[in-house]
């Protein structure tokens, strides 16, 4: 069972500039259920299907299985997918040994940017740029499937 291993964070500062690749993404749920969320995306020029269990009690750590379908079926279960399009760009930022994946939100999320960082433990060091925000990882307000369903617009 592949288990992702992640932390996420609000972003304060520029960082576009450090960046190795930037992508559009574009993607919907099928299911948005914290036990089992079910969604399809457009990255790029490619198309995937990702399940995702749910998270561990820090929010850290939850199962994850992902895999490439053509995007023609992607746009096709977009279309059936819940309400709410997630719109962004992905920026890739290496810093110390990890890369940081910075999600720049359009949309109803305009404003929202988090960085995530993938871990090998919970518990492992890395480093943390100046551009790096709160820790916000474990609420979820800021998974993806909640900002479909609460979007950052309609915040306080």
């Amino acid at each position: 069972m592949a288990q992702e291993i992640e932390r996420k964070f609000l972003v304060k500062g520029d960082f576009k500039h450090l960046a190795s690749k930037s992508t559009r993404i574009t993607q919907g749920y099928l299911s948005s259920v914290p036990e089992r969320t079910v969604r399809v995306r457009v990255k790029g020029e490619k198309g995937f299907i990702t399940i995702k269990g749910i998270g561990n009690s820090a929010g850290a750590s939850r199962y994850e299985w992902e895999k490439e379908i053509p995007v023609e079926e992607v746009n096709e279960l977009l279309q059936i997918c819940e309400p709410g399009v997630i719109d962004k760009t992905r920026y890739l930022v290496k810093v110390g040994n990890h890369t940081f994946e910075v999600d720049e939100f359009y949309g109803e999320n305009e404003g929202l940017i988090v960085a995530e960082v993938e871990l090998s433990d919970e518990n492992e060091d890395f480093s943390r740029p100046n551009w790096l925000g709160e820790e916000v990882t474990g609420n979820p307000n800021y998974y993806n499937s909640m900002l479909m369903k609460n979007p950052f617009k309609n915040w306080k």
